[in-house]
Parts: C-alpha cells; sequence; structure tokens
C-alpha cells in the first residue's frame, strides 16, 4: 500500500455478501486493521464471522430483492465509506439467477449510491477474470483487452462491471473494480474445482483413519490452465483500493491475480500430494456438452502494482495448505515439505516460466 493511501483504521467498511467465502476474509481483514466492518448478506454464515466484539457487525438484508433506497438507508446507518461488493452467484446458479446476483445487484448499489448524500462512498466491485473469456491467447490478459466472456458467468459479470463504470462517468459514484484470479484458500465453495476436490480428500482421511480405502477421485477433463490467487492476497488489495485516492482508482478496472497459468491436473495431483494421501485421479474422457469455458487464463497485474502498490506474496502451496488445513482431521494437517510441482515464491508480473 502506497503512502498516500487514506489510513484503514476508524473507516466504516459495509461488505456485500459479508458471510460469503471472500466476504469473510474481507471482515476479518478490515477489522484486523481497525475498520468498523458491516457484514450485510442475505442468509447467515456458514462458516464463523470474526466476533462482535472486534468491530464487526453482521445485517441480514436480502441484496437480491433490496431497492436502492432501502439500500441507502442502511449504508447511511452505519456510515459507511466503503462499501465492497463480494456477493454474486457463480456455483449452482443459472443464467436467471447470475444475471439477478452478478449484475441486476450491482445496479442497484450504484443507484444507492449515487442516491447517497454527504462525501461520495467508495465502491470496490469484485469482477472475475472471465469477463475476459479467452484473453490473450499466449501472453499475460491486461485491462485493456476487450472481454469477450463466453459463459454466462462471465457475462454477468461483465454486466455488473459495466453498471460500476457507467455509475463512475455519468452519476458521480467513486467505484473501482478488481478483476480477480480464481480465488483459492481456506473456506473455497463446494461448487468449484477446489472445494470439489478438497471436500473428497477431507472425506478420504476420515476413511483411511477408519480403515477403510479411499475412493477414486472422479472429475471432468483437467486440461485447462488458470491464474490463481490467494484470498489473503485479494483483500491486500481490496483494502489498497478502498483506500486509494480518487483521482488514482475511481473509474478503473484492475486485475488482482498471480500473472501465471497453472495447469489444474497438476493443481489436483498437488494437492493431493499435500494431503498426504493416495487417491486415484479418474478424469472423464469428454467434457459436459455444455461446457464452453476457456482453455487458458492469465492476468497482467503490472496495473496493480502500478496503482495499488500491491502484489501477489502468498504461493499456491501457502494457499493450498490452507485449504487442505480446513477440511483435513486435526490429527492430520497437509505436509509441509515442498515436493513436486510447487509455485513457492511470490509470482511477478505477466507469465512466468
Amino acid at each position: 500500500m502506497r503512502p498516500e493511501h487514506r489510513p484503514t483504521a476508524g473507516l466504516s467498511v459495509a461488505v456485500l455478501g459479508g458471510t460469503g467465502f471472500l466476504g469473510r476474509h474481507l471482515g476479518a481483514a478490515f477489522a484486523a486493521q481497525g475498520a468498523r466492518v458491516h457484514l450485510i448478506a442475505r442468509t447467515a454464515a456458514t462458516e464463523s464471522v470474526p466476533p462482535t466484539d472486534s468491530g464487526v457487525t453482521t445485517t441480514r438484508l436480502d441484496l437480491l430483492t433490496t431497492a436502492p433506497e432501502a439500500l441507502t438507508e442502511v449504508l447511511a446507518t452505519v456510515g459507511a465509506d466503503v462499501v465492497v461488493n463480494a456477493a454474486g452467484r457463480a456455483w449452482r446458479a443459472d443464467g436467471t439467477e447470475m444475471a439477478a446476483g452478478n449484475a441486476e445487484l450491482v445496479e442497484r448499489v450504484v443507484t444507492a449510491l449515487a442516491a447517497a448524500s454527504g462525501p461520495p462512498v467508495r465502491l470496490v466491485q469484485l469482477g472475475s477474470v472471465h469477463e475476459y473469456g479467452a484473453g490473450a491467447p499466449d501472453g499475460a490478459t491486461g485491462e485493456d483487452h476487450v472481454p469477450t466472456p463466453v459463459t454466462p458467468y462471465g457475462r454477468t459479470k461483465l454486466r455488473g462491471t459495466q453498471a460500476v463504470l457507467r455509475g463512475t462517468g455519468e452519476r458521480g459514484v467513486d467505484g473501482v473494480v478488481l478483476r480477480l484470479a480464481n480465488v483459492i484458500g481456506a473456506g473455497v465453495p463446494q461448487g468449484s474445482l477446489f472445494g470439489r476436490v478438497a471436500g473428497h480428500l477431507g472425506a478420504s482421511a476420515r476413511a483411511d483413519a477408519r480403515g477403510e480405502k479411499p475412493a477414486a477421485l472422479r472429475l471432468p477433463p483437467l486440461r485447462a490452465a488458470r491464474d490463481l490467487v490467494d484470498a489473503g492476497d485479494v483483500a491486500a488489495a481490496v483494502l489498497a483500493a478502498a483506500t486509494a485516492p480518487a483521482r488514482i482508482v475511481t473509474g478503473q478496472v484492475i486485475n488482482v491475480g498471480r500473472g501465471e497459468a497453472v495447469p489444474m491436473r497438476g493443481l489436483v495431483d498437488r494437492m493431493i500430494a499435500l494431503s498426504g494421501l493416495e487417491i486415484p485421479v479418474v478424469e472423464a474422457t469428454e467434457a459436459p456438452a455444455s461446457r464452453t469455458d476457456v482453455a487458458r487464463q492469465c492476468l497482467d497485474v503490472s496495473r496493480a502494482r502500478r496503482l495499488l502498490g500491491w502484489r501477489p506474496l502468498r504461493s499456491i502451496d501457502d494457499s493450498l495448505r490452507d485449504l487442505l488445513a480446513s477440511v483435513l482431521p486435526p490429527e492430520r494437517p497437509p505436509l509441509g515439505t515442498p515436493l513436486g510441482i510447487t509455485a513457492g515464491a511470490p509470482a511477478e508480473e505477466g507469465v512466468r516460466p
């Protein structure tokens, strides 16, 4: 974080979707820096959130149906200086549900902030690498690349980004979009590949402890390579975007990733190795007919370094160990000795060998 960033301590921060995977990480990160944190979500937390004496409150509010006027009132009540939108729909949702959670919700948030009185409230919108679609074919995809999403999730997330950019250009909203790579860490949703594999390894460890043979891990074809970023590194980027001067970030789209494309089969093998289990992996021979995702994703994160003073600090092994520690029995922690493939050092800009 650069010296010109305002202090986090004392800020009132509303995290929409605050009881979800990323929302919990963000709430904890802001609270650790002395902010007053308000987690706003339509459902109760599925896992623990910071205790109430840590400066964190939780408000149940159906963000999918709340009118902009009501949201304006809620944000005024908590005296929000910053709103982070970590709400959205990705896993186990159809196109209509994704449109409601990833696009229409953002439009209501922008309308609510445009109508707010007093100093502008900083909006940090969490976008997605999937907005780019295929992106740059060989190198790293920069923010100037024209988005061509190929999935309902990518298309609806792009609509959310466009709503924020229109709000900054036409309605005086102080908004910035962080376009995130695939986020990994403890508590990742079970509907994701990482969550699915972690859940299987947790169940396999418990079966192994009972003397039972763990079942094979059956997955779709693992031919893709993805840019991955740790949830803690995402939290650091959000803190930087929330406190940066408006002249630097308002109206910007900023990539947040590691800047490398990691083969998914290698990642799965690495997770199994770190678990200490012997689990056979069975890949389907063909992808589902409905699958339209792209083969490779890699983000150019040089703008984040330049504007936010941010770079990824945690290795993929750090992220995998955090994830595995949250699902493996306490008596069987993930291995700590590097083995096999590993990304043991922080990523730099662009593509790494």
